[in-house]
């Protein structure tokens, strides 16, 4: 992470985008484990409840486990305020429709910023990203300017979410950095029980401990020892 600019500390209130439970836990977690512990205000928007994440359990199972899995993974690092938009798991399309769910969730929210997913094809040489990700990166990088744009999406006015054009910037979860957030040991402990409390789908993934997958994983998105860690993001400003 050398040679990365700290992230903006000049703002009040964020929204992180993601598409499925876990994708807020694999990346930004610690981040926003600091950010509420400083009295900013962190909200979630998921675009699915994740019901197709789990080999053999059927999605009416599935998605209530991992809905509850998320909301015990947001109370972990102190995020009160979880939406989810109900669009299909792993069918995800860059569609209009979605892109009028995401704005009214911008307008709605009035946030400062956003963090969200990769939008690109690969997250390295030979690792793959899923079509959710790329559309639903793609997608929300578009939706702060009809989120701004009173009219593009009008039905919004007129449901009383007027235009937001407060956005200034949206920090992506991205294998190509530009800034970090420096994170101290007790949040790292919040978002390893953030990871954690995700159980049953790392179950799913891996017959390796639980807290021993999560570890593995946070240390994945971090840099650092446990008291000097950061957290990379890729921004765009606008």
């Amino acid at each position: 992470m050398s040679g990365l600019e700290p992230m903006p500390a000049d703002w009040d209130r964020v929204l992180v985008l993601m598409a499925h439970p876990d994708d807020p836990e694999y990346g930004a977690s610690a981040a926003v484990a600091e950010w509420a512990a400083q009295g900013k205000q962190v909200a979630y928007v998921l675009a699915t409840r994740g019901e197709a994440g789990i080999a053999g359990l059927p999605p009416a199972e599935a998605g209530p486990l991992r809905e509850a899995e998320q909301r015990a993974a947001c109370a972990a690092v102190g995020v009160e305020d979880l939406t989810f938009l109900d669009h299909p798991d792993g069918r995800l399309e860059e569609t209009l429709a979605l892109r009028r769910d995401l704005a009214r969730a911008i307008r709605r929210y009035r946030p400062d910023g956003l963090i969200t997913l990769n939008h690109r094809e690969t997250w390295a040489p030979g690792r793959w990203n899923s079509q959710d990700h790329q559309v639903f990166g793609r997608s929300v990088l578009n939706a702060v300017a009809d989120a701004a744009n009173e009219w593009i999406f009008p039905e919004l006015g007129d449901a009383g979410l007027p235009p937001h054009a407060g956005v200034r910037w949206a920090a992506l979860v991205s294998p190509q950095p530009t800034h970090f957030v420096p994170v101290g040991r007790e949040s790292m402990e919040k978002a390893l029980a953030s990871l954690m409390a995700h159980e049953r789908y790392l179950e799913a993934l891996s017959p390796r401990p639980v807290r021993e997958q999560a570890r593995d994983l946070l240390r994945l998105a971090t840099e650092g020892d446990d008291d000097g860690a950061r957290v990379a993001f890729e921004l765009f400003r606008y």
